[in-house]
Protein backbone atom coordinates (compact mmCIF):
# COMPACT_ATOMS: atom_id res chain seq x y z
CA UNK A 1 0.00 0.00 0.00
CA UNK A 2 1.30 3.73 -1.02
CA UNK A 3 0.02 6.53 0.73
CA UNK A 4 0.33 10.05 0.64
CA UNK A 5 -0.09 12.84 3.06
CA UNK A 6 0.81 16.14 3.76
CA UNK A 7 0.87 18.10 7.43
CA UNK A 8 -1.20 19.17 9.75
CA UNK A 9 -3.61 16.60 8.39
CA UNK A 10 -2.16 13.26 8.49
CA UNK A 11 -4.63 10.06 7.58
CA UNK A 12 -3.08 6.68 9.20
CA UNK A 13 -3.54 3.68 7.30
CA UNK A 14 -2.88 0.30 9.01
CA UNK A 15 -0.56 -1.68 6.48
CA UNK A 16 0.86 -5.38 6.33
CA UNK A 17 4.59 -5.83 6.23
CA UNK A 18 6.84 -7.99 7.35
CA UNK A 19 8.69 -5.49 9.87
CA UNK A 20 6.51 -4.83 13.41
CA UNK A 21 6.21 -1.15 14.57
CA UNK A 22 6.50 -0.85 18.03
CA UNK A 23 4.75 -2.37 21.11
CA UNK A 24 3.76 0.55 22.75
CA UNK A 25 0.70 1.30 25.63
CA UNK A 26 -2.61 3.19 25.12
CA UNK A 27 -1.40 5.62 27.15
CA UNK A 28 1.34 6.27 24.61
CA UNK A 29 -0.27 5.52 21.58
CA UNK A 30 -2.43 8.24 22.34
CA UNK A 31 -0.08 10.54 21.45
CA UNK A 32 1.45 8.90 18.50
CA UNK A 33 0.75 10.46 14.88
CA UNK A 34 3.09 7.80 13.06
CA UNK A 35 4.06 4.26 13.92
CA UNK A 36 4.73 1.78 10.81
CA UNK A 37 7.86 -0.61 9.50
CA UNK A 38 8.74 2.23 6.72
CA UNK A 39 8.31 6.00 6.73
CA UNK A 40 9.48 8.00 4.00
CA UNK A 41 10.02 12.30 5.11
CA UNK A 42 9.95 13.70 1.71
CA UNK A 43 10.46 17.44 0.62
CA UNK A 44 12.07 18.00 3.87
CA UNK A 45 15.31 20.52 4.47
CA UNK A 46 17.58 18.69 6.51
CA UNK A 47 19.97 20.09 9.52
CA UNK A 48 21.97 17.05 10.43
CA UNK A 49 23.12 18.76 13.50
CA UNK A 50 27.44 18.93 12.47
CA UNK A 51 27.33 22.62 11.46
CA UNK A 52 26.93 22.03 7.77
CA UNK A 53 24.87 23.41 5.64
CA UNK A 54 21.63 22.32 5.10
CA UNK A 55 20.76 20.26 2.76
CA UNK A 56 17.15 21.10 0.96
CA UNK A 57 14.64 18.82 -0.94
CA UNK A 58 16.13 15.85 1.23
CA UNK A 59 14.04 12.42 1.27
CA UNK A 60 14.83 10.00 4.22
CA UNK A 61 13.74 6.55 5.00
CA UNK A 62 12.72 5.24 8.28
CA UNK A 63 13.03 1.52 8.69
CA UNK A 64 12.46 -0.07 12.18
CA UNK A 65 13.30 2.98 13.97
CA UNK A 66 16.45 3.48 12.15
CA UNK A 67 17.48 6.17 9.41
CA UNK A 68 17.80 3.39 6.42
CA UNK A 69 18.69 6.38 3.34
CA UNK A 70 19.23 9.59 2.76
CA UNK A 71 18.10 10.44 -1.09
CA UNK A 72 17.01 13.45 -3.17
CA UNK A 73 15.04 10.93 -4.72
CA UNK A 74 11.77 9.07 -3.55
CA UNK A 75 12.65 5.45 -3.54
CA UNK A 76 9.67 3.69 -6.38
CA UNK A 77 7.36 1.02 -5.44
CA UNK A 78 7.84 1.79 -1.63
CA UNK A 79 5.68 0.24 0.88
CA UNK A 80 6.17 3.19 3.09
CA UNK A 81 4.25 5.68 4.56
CA UNK A 82 4.77 8.85 3.15
CA UNK A 83 4.97 12.24 4.48
CA UNK A 84 5.02 14.98 2.44
CA UNK A 85 7.14 18.07 4.08
CA UNK A 86 7.36 21.40 1.94
CA UNK A 87 8.30 23.78 4.13
CA UNK A 88 9.62 22.00 7.21
CA UNK A 89 12.80 21.17 8.31
CA UNK A 90 13.75 17.99 10.40
CA UNK A 91 16.67 18.48 12.93
CA UNK A 92 18.21 16.07 15.61
CA UNK A 93 16.32 15.12 18.82
CA UNK A 94 17.63 17.38 21.00
CA UNK A 95 19.94 15.99 23.83
CA UNK A 96 19.50 18.10 26.95
CA UNK A 97 22.26 17.82 29.17
CA UNK A 98 20.45 19.84 32.65
CA UNK A 99 17.28 18.62 33.01
CA UNK A 100 15.17 17.64 35.74
CA UNK A 101 11.79 15.91 36.61
CA UNK A 102 11.28 17.66 39.29
CA UNK A 103 10.33 21.58 40.26
CA UNK A 104 11.02 24.10 42.73
CA UNK A 105 7.96 24.48 45.58
CA UNK A 106 8.62 28.10 46.95
CA UNK A 107 5.60 27.24 49.72
CA UNK A 108 3.61 30.30 49.92
CA UNK A 109 5.20 32.41 48.28
CA UNK A 110 4.46 36.20 48.35
CA UNK A 111 4.29 39.31 46.14
CA UNK A 112 7.70 40.71 47.98
CA UNK A 113 9.54 37.15 46.89
CA UNK A 114 9.44 35.85 50.37
CA UNK A 115 8.19 31.99 50.70
CA UNK A 116 8.27 29.24 54.04
CA UNK A 117 10.73 26.61 54.41
CA UNK A 118 11.65 23.34 53.70
CA UNK A 119 12.41 24.25 50.30
CA UNK A 120 10.94 21.13 48.57
CA UNK A 121 11.40 20.19 44.80
CA UNK A 122 8.47 18.47 44.00
CA UNK A 123 8.78 15.40 40.84
CA UNK A 124 7.01 16.11 37.74
CA UNK A 125 6.54 12.81 36.58
CA UNK A 126 3.47 13.14 35.12
CA UNK A 127 4.27 16.47 32.75
CA UNK A 128 8.34 16.52 32.40
CA UNK A 129 8.74 13.47 30.17
CA UNK A 130 5.53 14.85 27.97
CA UNK A 131 7.23 18.28 27.57
CA UNK A 132 10.60 17.04 26.76
CA UNK A 133 9.26 14.66 24.25
CA UNK A 134 6.72 17.65 22.99
CA UNK A 135 9.23 20.01 22.44
CA UNK A 136 11.66 17.49 20.42
CA UNK A 137 14.16 16.89 23.29
CA UNK A 138 14.18 12.82 22.84
CA UNK A 139 16.85 12.08 24.79
CA UNK A 140 18.08 14.20 28.17
CA UNK A 141 20.17 13.68 31.09
CA UNK A 142 18.77 14.23 34.88
CA UNK A 143 21.61 16.63 36.30
CA UNK A 144 20.75 15.65 39.87
CA UNK A 145 17.64 14.24 41.23
CA UNK A 146 15.34 14.49 44.19
CA UNK A 147 13.76 11.47 43.68
CA UNK A 148 16.11 8.57 42.25
CA UNK A 149 13.71 5.92 42.55
CA UNK A 150 10.78 8.11 40.73
CA UNK A 151 13.32 8.76 38.13
CA UNK A 152 14.85 5.37 37.50
CA UNK A 153 11.61 3.65 37.29
CA UNK A 154 9.87 6.54 34.76
CA UNK A 155 13.29 5.58 32.29
CA UNK A 156 12.44 1.99 32.51
CA UNK A 157 8.68 2.82 31.97
CA UNK A 158 9.47 4.89 29.01
CA UNK A 159 11.96 2.41 27.15
CA UNK A 160 9.15 -0.18 27.35
CA UNK A 161 6.61 1.75 26.12
CA UNK A 162 4.36 2.08 28.75
CA UNK A 163 4.88 6.07 29.29
CA UNK A 164 5.51 8.97 27.04
CA UNK A 165 9.03 10.42 27.35
CA UNK A 166 12.74 10.69 26.12
CA UNK A 167 15.34 8.76 26.54
CA UNK A 168 17.21 9.13 30.19
CA UNK A 169 20.27 8.99 31.57
CA UNK A 170 19.43 8.78 35.13
CA UNK A 171 21.75 10.84 37.91
CA UNK A 172 22.19 10.02 41.01
CA UNK A 173 20.50 12.27 44.17
CA UNK A 174 23.00 15.06 44.63
CA UNK A 175 26.19 14.11 45.76
CA UNK A 176 26.03 17.53 48.56
CA UNK A 177 27.84 18.85 51.49
CA UNK A 178 26.27 20.49 54.66
CA UNK A 179 24.32 23.44 54.45
CA UNK A 180 21.90 22.97 51.67
CA UNK A 181 18.67 24.77 51.85
CA UNK A 182 16.93 21.64 50.15
CA UNK A 183 15.41 19.48 52.92
CA UNK A 184 15.45 16.38 50.37
CA UNK A 185 19.28 16.89 50.07
CA UNK A 186 21.67 14.55 51.85
CA UNK A 187 25.25 16.14 53.65
CA UNK A 188 28.13 13.96 52.70
CA UNK A 189 30.62 14.04 55.80
CA UNK A 190 33.35 12.09 55.15
CA UNK A 191 35.07 10.54 51.59
CA UNK A 192 34.27 6.98 52.82
CA UNK A 193 30.06 8.49 52.64
CA UNK A 194 31.35 9.59 49.35
CA UNK A 195 32.32 6.80 48.23
CA UNK A 196 29.70 4.71 49.59
CA UNK A 197 26.81 6.68 48.24
CA UNK A 198 28.43 6.48 44.61
CA UNK A 199 28.73 2.42 44.83
CA UNK A 200 25.07 2.43 45.92
CA UNK A 201 23.82 4.37 43.03
CA UNK A 202 25.75 3.01 40.45
CA UNK A 203 24.21 -0.77 41.37
CA UNK A 204 21.04 0.26 41.51
CA UNK A 205 21.30 1.72 37.47
CA UNK A 206 22.07 5.50 37.43
CA UNK A 207 24.34 6.20 35.11
CA UNK A 208 25.88 9.46 36.03
CA UNK A 209 26.82 11.76 39.08
CA UNK A 210 25.51 15.27 40.02
CA UNK A 211 28.05 16.87 42.73
CA UNK A 212 26.04 20.11 44.52
CA UNK A 213 27.16 23.54 45.54
CA UNK A 214 28.45 23.18 49.47
CA UNK A 215 30.14 19.61 48.64
CA UNK A 216 33.89 19.62 49.99
CA UNK A 217 36.96 19.05 47.98
CA UNK A 218 37.57 15.64 50.15
CA UNK A 219 34.27 14.68 49.14
CA UNK A 220 34.27 15.39 45.73
CA UNK A 221 37.49 13.86 45.02
CA UNK A 222 36.38 11.13 46.45
CA UNK A 223 33.33 10.35 44.52
CA UNK A 224 35.18 11.51 41.33
CA UNK A 225 37.19 8.47 41.72
CA UNK A 226 35.10 6.31 42.73
CA UNK A 227 32.75 6.96 40.02
CA UNK A 228 35.64 6.64 36.95
CA UNK A 229 35.98 2.99 38.26
CA UNK A 230 32.67 2.53 37.30
CA UNK A 231 33.17 3.71 34.05
CA UNK A 232 30.52 6.99 34.74
CA UNK A 233 31.24 10.78 34.50
CA UNK A 234 30.17 13.19 37.09
CA UNK A 235 29.21 17.27 36.26
CA UNK A 236 28.48 19.66 39.11
CA UNK A 237 26.95 22.95 39.62
CA UNK A 238 29.59 23.83 42.24
CA UNK A 239 29.75 26.44 45.02
CA UNK A 240 32.30 25.60 47.82
CA UNK A 241 34.72 24.60 45.07
CA UNK A 242 36.10 26.70 42.30
CA UNK A 243 36.60 25.66 38.99
CA UNK A 244 40.06 25.63 39.28
CA UNK A 245 39.78 22.71 42.07
CA UNK A 246 37.14 20.59 40.35
CA UNK A 247 39.37 19.94 37.67
CA UNK A 248 42.04 19.57 40.16
CA UNK A 249 39.46 16.74 41.61
CA UNK A 250 38.89 15.47 37.77
CA UNK A 251 35.46 16.16 37.32
CA UNK A 252 34.25 15.63 33.62
CA UNK A 253 31.30 18.46 33.24
CA UNK A 254 30.60 22.17 35.10
CA UNK A 255 27.20 23.30 34.87
CA UNK A 256 25.57 26.66 34.28
CA UNK A 257 28.37 27.83 31.89
CA UNK A 258 31.11 29.96 33.63
CA UNK A 259 27.77 31.95 35.81
CA UNK A 260 29.03 30.05 39.32
CA UNK A 261 32.49 29.86 39.20
CA UNK A 262 33.58 31.18 42.57
CA UNK A 263 37.53 31.66 42.11
CA UNK A 264 37.63 35.25 42.09
CA UNK A 265 34.74 36.15 44.76
CA UNK A 266 36.07 38.10 47.66
CA UNK A 267 37.04 36.19 50.87
CA UNK A 268 37.06 32.79 49.08
CA UNK A 269 37.51 30.09 51.89
CA UNK A 270 38.40 26.78 51.43
CA UNK A 271 35.66 24.52 51.03
CA UNK A 272 32.96 27.52 51.46
CA UNK A 273 30.06 28.67 49.81
CA UNK A 274 30.14 33.03 49.47
CA UNK A 275 27.51 33.39 51.22
CA UNK A 276 26.56 36.46 49.48
CA UNK A 277 28.64 36.49 45.91
CA UNK A 278 28.06 32.94 45.06
CA UNK A 279 30.12 33.36 41.88
CA UNK A 280 28.81 36.99 41.06
CA UNK A 281 31.49 38.45 41.77
CA UNK A 282 34.17 36.27 40.11
CA UNK A 283 31.87 36.33 37.24
CA UNK A 284 31.66 40.61 37.23
CA UNK A 285 35.39 40.43 37.74
CA UNK A 286 36.42 37.91 34.80
CA UNK A 287 37.08 40.28 31.60
CA UNK A 288 36.59 37.68 29.04
CA UNK A 289 39.25 38.76 26.81
CA UNK A 290 41.50 38.56 29.97
CA UNK A 291 44.61 36.43 31.23
CA UNK A 292 42.64 34.96 34.02
CA UNK A 293 39.84 34.16 31.42
CA UNK A 294 42.13 32.74 28.82
CA UNK A 295 44.12 30.01 31.77
CA UNK A 296 40.44 29.61 33.11
CA UNK A 297 39.85 28.11 29.31
CA UNK A 298 43.01 26.90 28.63
CA UNK A 299 42.66 24.52 31.89
CA UNK A 300 39.45 23.68 31.32
CA UNK A 301 40.04 22.00 27.96
CA UNK A 302 43.84 20.69 28.57
CA UNK A 303 41.38 18.53 31.35
CA UNK A 304 38.95 17.31 28.38
CA UNK A 305 36.32 19.12 30.76
CA UNK A 306 33.11 20.15 29.37
CA UNK A 307 30.60 22.83 30.07
CA UNK A 308 26.94 22.82 29.94
CA UNK A 309 25.21 26.29 28.89
CA UNK A 310 21.74 27.07 30.69
CA UNK A 311 21.07 30.87 29.80
CA UNK A 312 17.14 30.23 30.11
CA UNK A 313 17.65 30.28 33.47
CA UNK A 314 19.93 33.24 33.95
CA UNK A 315 18.29 35.51 31.16
CA UNK A 316 16.30 37.31 33.79
CA UNK A 317 19.25 39.00 34.75
CA UNK A 318 18.63 40.91 31.52
CA UNK A 319 14.88 42.91 31.90
CA UNK A 320 14.39 43.29 27.73
CA UNK A 321 14.72 39.38 27.70
CA UNK A 322 11.32 38.99 30.10
CA UNK A 323 9.08 38.16 28.24
CA UNK A 324 6.14 36.37 28.67
CA UNK A 325 5.27 33.72 26.37
CA UNK A 326 1.56 32.21 26.80
CA UNK A 327 2.37 29.33 26.33
CA UNK A 328 4.34 28.93 29.46
CA UNK A 329 1.46 30.78 31.52
CA UNK A 330 -0.58 28.13 30.00
CA UNK A 331 1.48 25.18 31.04
CA UNK A 332 2.06 25.95 34.84
CA UNK A 333 -0.21 25.10 37.56
CA UNK A 334 -1.82 28.13 39.12
CA UNK A 335 0.04 27.89 42.33
CA UNK A 336 3.67 27.86 40.20
CA UNK A 337 2.12 30.42 37.90
CA UNK A 338 1.12 32.97 40.90
CA UNK A 339 5.15 32.40 41.99
CA UNK A 340 6.33 33.16 38.83
CA UNK A 341 4.96 36.21 38.41
CA UNK A 342 5.81 37.36 41.54
CA UNK A 343 9.56 37.27 41.36
CA UNK A 344 9.27 38.39 37.73
CA UNK A 345 7.94 41.44 38.78
CA UNK A 346 10.89 41.89 41.20
CA UNK A 347 13.32 41.59 38.34
CA UNK A 348 11.16 43.92 36.31
CA UNK A 349 11.80 46.41 39.20
CA UNK A 350 15.60 46.24 40.10
CA UNK A 351 17.34 49.10 40.18
CA UNK A 352 18.80 50.66 37.03
CA UNK A 353 22.52 50.72 39.10
CA UNK A 354 21.64 46.57 39.62
CA UNK A 355 20.39 46.37 36.08
CA UNK A 356 23.70 47.30 34.59
CA UNK A 357 25.87 45.33 37.18
CA UNK A 358 23.56 41.99 36.15
CA UNK A 359 23.76 43.00 32.64
CA UNK A 360 27.16 43.20 32.69
CA UNK A 361 27.62 39.70 34.71
CA UNK A 362 25.13 38.35 31.16
CA UNK A 363 27.54 39.49 28.73
CA UNK A 364 30.37 38.40 30.67
CA UNK A 365 28.83 34.67 30.89
CA UNK A 366 27.52 34.07 27.37
CA UNK A 367 31.03 35.51 26.14
CA UNK A 368 32.58 33.30 27.81
CA UNK A 369 30.84 30.56 26.60
CA UNK A 370 31.37 31.39 23.49
CA UNK A 371 35.34 31.84 24.22
CA UNK A 372 35.17 28.11 25.23
CA UNK A 373 33.91 26.85 22.32
CA UNK A 374 35.90 28.40 19.85
CA UNK A 375 38.54 27.24 21.73
CA UNK A 376 37.18 23.90 20.66
CA UNK A 377 36.02 23.27 24.77
CA UNK A 378 32.56 20.92 24.47
CA UNK A 379 29.67 23.20 25.13
CA UNK A 380 26.37 21.55 25.40
CA UNK A 381 22.78 22.38 26.17
CA UNK A 382 20.59 22.43 28.66
CA UNK A 383 17.87 24.60 30.41
CA UNK A 384 17.79 23.76 34.45
CA UNK A 385 13.90 23.46 34.78
CA UNK A 386 13.31 24.18 38.12
CA UNK A 387 11.38 27.85 37.85
CA UNK A 388 13.58 30.20 37.78
CA UNK A 389 12.90 32.57 35.05
CA UNK A 390 10.02 30.18 33.93
CA UNK A 391 12.61 27.94 32.26
CA UNK A 392 10.34 25.06 31.91
CA UNK A 393 10.83 21.07 30.62
CA UNK A 394 10.99 21.28 27.21
CA UNK A 395 10.25 24.89 26.33
CA UNK A 396 13.36 25.63 27.91
CA UNK A 397 15.55 23.88 26.29
CA UNK A 398 14.29 25.37 22.78
CA UNK A 399 14.87 28.70 24.50
CA UNK A 400 18.67 27.65 25.31
CA UNK A 401 19.15 27.45 21.23
CA UNK A 402 17.37 31.35 20.81
CA UNK A 403 19.49 32.67 23.48
CA UNK A 404 22.58 30.89 22.44
CA UNK A 405 21.69 32.81 19.19
CA UNK A 406 21.34 35.77 20.86
CA UNK A 407 24.67 35.11 22.68
CA UNK A 408 26.79 35.00 18.90
CA UNK A 409 26.11 31.74 18.28
CA UNK A 410 25.04 31.18 15.05
CA UNK A 411 21.83 28.69 14.64
CA UNK A 412 23.72 25.67 12.98
CA UNK A 413 26.38 26.02 15.82
CA UNK A 414 23.18 26.66 18.44
CA UNK A 415 21.48 23.56 16.90
CA UNK A 416 24.98 20.88 17.12
CA UNK A 417 25.66 22.31 20.67
CA UNK A 418 22.33 21.35 21.58
CA UNK A 419 22.13 17.82 19.64
CA UNK A 420 25.94 16.28 18.52
CA UNK A 421 27.94 17.72 21.05
CA UNK A 422 25.17 16.02 24.20
CA UNK A 423 25.83 12.57 22.63
CA UNK A 424 29.73 12.89 21.95
CA UNK A 425 29.71 13.44 26.07
CA UNK A 426 27.36 10.55 26.56
CA UNK A 427 29.45 8.38 24.41
CA UNK A 428 25.75 8.46 21.87
CA UNK A 429 27.35 9.89 19.09
CA UNK A 430 27.13 6.63 16.52
CA UNK A 431 23.34 6.18 17.48
CA UNK A 432 21.78 10.30 18.35
CA UNK A 433 23.13 13.54 18.11
CA UNK A 434 23.14 13.91 13.87
CA UNK A 435 21.34 12.58 10.89
CA UNK A 436 22.82 9.95 9.20
CA UNK A 437 22.28 6.56 7.32
CA UNK A 438 22.42 3.71 10.74
CA UNK A 439 21.58 6.30 13.30
CA UNK A 440 18.69 5.97 15.58
CA UNK A 441 15.60 7.46 13.68
CA UNK A 442 15.60 10.29 16.32
CA UNK A 443 13.94 13.49 14.53
CA UNK A 444 12.14 16.74 15.08
CA UNK A 445 10.16 18.01 12.00
CA UNK A 446 9.55 21.65 12.32
CA UNK A 447 7.04 23.95 10.51
CA UNK A 448 9.66 26.94 9.17
CA UNK A 449 13.70 27.20 9.22
CA UNK A 450 15.58 27.29 12.26
CA UNK A 451 18.68 27.90 10.26
CA UNK A 452 17.91 31.28 9.78
CA UNK A 453 15.33 32.11 12.24
CA UNK A 454 16.28 30.39 15.24
CA UNK A 455 12.83 31.24 16.96
CA UNK A 456 11.36 28.67 14.16
CA UNK A 457 12.84 25.54 16.85
CA UNK A 458 9.31 26.40 19.12
CA UNK A 459 7.43 24.96 15.30
CA UNK A 460 7.58 21.64 16.30
CA UNK A 461 5.11 19.58 14.53
CA UNK A 462 6.03 15.96 15.05
CA UNK A 463 8.99 14.01 16.97
CA UNK A 464 10.44 10.73 16.14
CA UNK A 465 11.87 8.72 19.38
CA UNK A 466 13.09 5.13 17.68
CA UNK A 467 11.35 5.74 14.18
CA UNK A 468 7.79 6.60 16.24
CA UNK A 469 5.97 10.08 15.53
CA UNK A 470 4.52 11.60 18.42
CA UNK A 471 2.25 14.66 18.09
CA UNK A 472 3.44 17.44 19.61
CA UNK A 473 0.41 19.37 20.15
CA UNK A 474 -1.13 16.70 21.71
CA UNK A 475 1.13 16.05 24.17
CA UNK A 476 1.61 20.03 25.29
CA UNK A 477 -2.40 19.71 25.61
CA UNK A 478 -2.04 16.78 28.11
CA UNK A 479 -0.29 18.93 30.56
CA UNK A 480 -1.73 22.13 30.27
CA UNK A 481 -2.22 23.73 34.04
CA UNK A 482 -0.21 20.88 35.26
CA UNK A 483 3.52 21.85 35.48
CA UNK A 484 4.51 22.32 38.81
CA UNK A 485 1.57 20.22 40.62
CA UNK A 486 2.58 16.61 38.80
Amino acid sequence: MHLRFSLPAIILSSISLSAQVATLSPNVTKFVKVNAPQILLTHVRIIDGTGAAPLEDQTILIENGKIASITKDIPANTHAEIIDLHGRTVIPGLVGMHEHLFYIERENSAADGTSEPPLLGSEMAFSAPRMYLAAGVTTIRTAGSVEPYTDLNLHHEIDAGHLPGPHMDVSSPYLEGPGSPFIQMNALTSPDEARNTVDYWASRGVTSFKAYMFIHRAELKAAIDEAHKHGFKVTGHLCSVTYPEAVEAGIDNLEHGFFVNTQLDPGKQPDLCPTKTVGNATLASMDPDGPEAAALIKLLIDHHVTITSTLPVFESMIPTHLKLQNRVLEAMAPHSREAYLYNRNIELNRTPAENARQALMYQHGVQLERKFYAAGGLLMAGVDPTGDGGALAGYGDQRELELLVDAGFTPLEAIKIATLNGATYLGRQDKIGSIAQGKSADLVVIKGDPSTKISDIENVEIVFKDGVGYDSAKLFDSIKGRYGEY
